[in-house]
């Protein structure tokens, strides 16, 4: 007499595809994300430009590049507002607000309080709401995950802040940043619903307009005329096109099949690229934390490879 056991069943082999495809596409997107700080310190160099008035032509580049690739599909757009309306304006908006307040955060207390407070932020409430919301706590995967990008989030962004620049208004500044991080994790959570039914280039699209309108009334405060240079030019257009049309797409695309604190631990290369960028191309000196927050954020990320289809909320 033989005995047998119960096997789980494997996922499909598409399910995993879709899945690491997924993670991959977001992976990028953190990657991209991870070039725009270089791009807006020399942007800031050469113009003078205020960061919101960098964000808002980021975004308005971006949209209107999209509205360009998208105009034989207004309809689509179209009756994705008639269908979602408030999911998606909800996006845009957040897209724009959580820029803003990341920005104001930097002013007001600093770099090192505004990255490692929004962007620590925003994977740990996204994990929070996901697990509220299964009524189950989150596996030991997926805590050691969280507790390793967090750390080594720190770790980068503590060593590359410049301890020279005054903090006016710490208090502020940090509820800015913590502003800045609610509201990435809610739109992240939002967009992930939303891209369930919408296909990446018009959630893309619809959120890249509402959000530059969002921040077009703050940025003429602060002044949004821009030198029309070659340098100032190229840019801007890296910023709207490569860093938010392409990225937005790639991480709404991505959203389909990767849940929204694992994609906020992704993203959380965006730092990690940003420093490295600034070794190689702006000769900065490369600290021990910040090879050590690295490779934190790194085993944090090959961590979300190894079972991508894997639940760990169990």
């Amino acid at each position: 007499m033989s005995l047998s056991r119960t096997v789980p069943p494997a996922a499909p082999a598409t399910t995993v595809r879709s899945a690491r495809t997924g993670l991959i596409q977001i992976t990028v997107t953190g990657v991209l994300w991870g070039t725009t700080g270089v791009a807006v310190q020399l942007l800031r160099d050469s113009t003078g430009l205020s960061p919101v008035s960098i964000g808002f032509h980021r975004l308005a580049i971006a949209a209107l590049v999209l509205l360009a690739c998208t105009a034989g599909r207004l309809g689509t757009i179209l009756a994705a507002l008639r269908a979602a309306p408030v999911p998606l304006l909800l996006t845009g908006i957040g897209l724009g607000l959580y820029q803003a307040l990341y920005f104001a955060a930097v002013a007001w207390a600093g770099v090192s309080v505004a990255t490692v407070v929004s962007l620590g932020l925003a994977p740990v409430l996204a994990a929070t709401w996901e697990s509220v919301r299964a009524r189950r706590l989150p596996g030991p995967l997926r805590l050691g995950t969280l507790v390793a990008a967090v750390a080594g989030l720190a770790l980068i962004t503590g060593a590359t802040a410049d301890p020279s620049v005054a903090a006016p208004a710490p208090l502020l500044g940090l509820l800015a940043a913590a502003g800045s991080g609610l509201g990435y994790a809610v739109t992240t959570l939002i967009s992930r619903e939303v891209s369930q039914r919408t296909g990446p280039m018009t959630l893309t699209t619809v959120s890249t307009v509402v959000g530059a309108l969002t921040l077009a009334p703050f940025a003429l405060v602060a002044g949004a005329s821009v030198p029309v240079r070659l340098d100032a030019v190229a840019l801007l257009l890296h910023l709207g096109v490569v860093t938010t049309a392409v990225a937005y797409a790639l991480f709404y695309a991505g959203l389909r099949t990767t849940e929204g604190s694992v994609a906020a631990v992704l993203t959380l290369l965006e730092p990690l690229t940003a420093a490295a960028l600034a070794v190689a191309l702006l000769h900065e000196p490369l600290p021990l934390p910040v090879s050590v927050g690295g490779v934190l954020l790194l085993t944090a990320v090959a961590a979300t490879y190894l079972a991508p289809d894997r639940d760990d909320t169990r």
